[in-house]
């Protein structure tokens, strides 16, 4: 195979590059363990509106009264995919306290979708940020980001990196809102 040319190497680097923020950080981070980070009480809550994967669009301000985990992930992040199976727990076991775990999935196809739930048993409700602005709005620069709302409406805090969602630590952040 020929060496690429100088335009195909700038193409790569740049596209490598554009993709730095997302993907070294959310490694780094989950070396780290995660990050609590309390919502500023001055900083408003985005509104949320989605399409779902194989099901109706998905409104933030229409889960007034639950708890709303919103997990943004991607199937190429593995962090994502490590911490998957603690929040489907998470949902599972909390049912009947009106939580509601959402995951986000940021800028993936269609194919990429049906490709990953081929390949798992992943059963949250995916909801479509195909062109990154929800992740925009929300100020979600690494993967995985995890905000939670309050039943008001109003989001509580986010934690950014890989956590163990059955953990002491997780359930000590999620309990006061149920």
């Amino acid at each position: 195979m020929a060496a690429p040319t100088t335009p195909t190497l700038r193409r790569r680097l740049l596209a490598a590059g554009a993709l730095a923020p997302w993907v070294a950080p959310a490694r780094s981070q989950a070396a780290e363990g995660a990050a609590y980070r309390p919502w500023p009480k001055s900083k408003p809550t985005p509104a949320l509106e989605l399409p779902a994967w194989e099901s109706p669009p998905v409104r933030l301000a229409a889960l007034r009264g639950q708890v709303v985990v919103l997990n943004f992930w991607a199937s190429w992040c593995e962090p994502c995919r490590a911490e998957m199976p603690s929040l489907e727990l998470m949902a599972e076991r909390h049912k009947g306290d009106r939580l509601q775990v959402l995951a986000v999935n940021f800028r993936e196809t269609d194919g990429m979708i049906r490709r990953f739930l081929e390949q798992t048993d992943f059963s949250l409700p995916i909801l479509r940020d195909a062109d990154g602005a929800a992740a925009r709005a929300w100020q979600v620069r690494i993967f995985p980001s995890t905000v939670v709302i309050g039943r008001d409406g109003r989001a509580a805090f986010t934690v950014v990196g890989e956590v163990d969602w059955g953990g002491a630590e997780a359930r000590a952040w999620i309990a006061p809102l149920l």
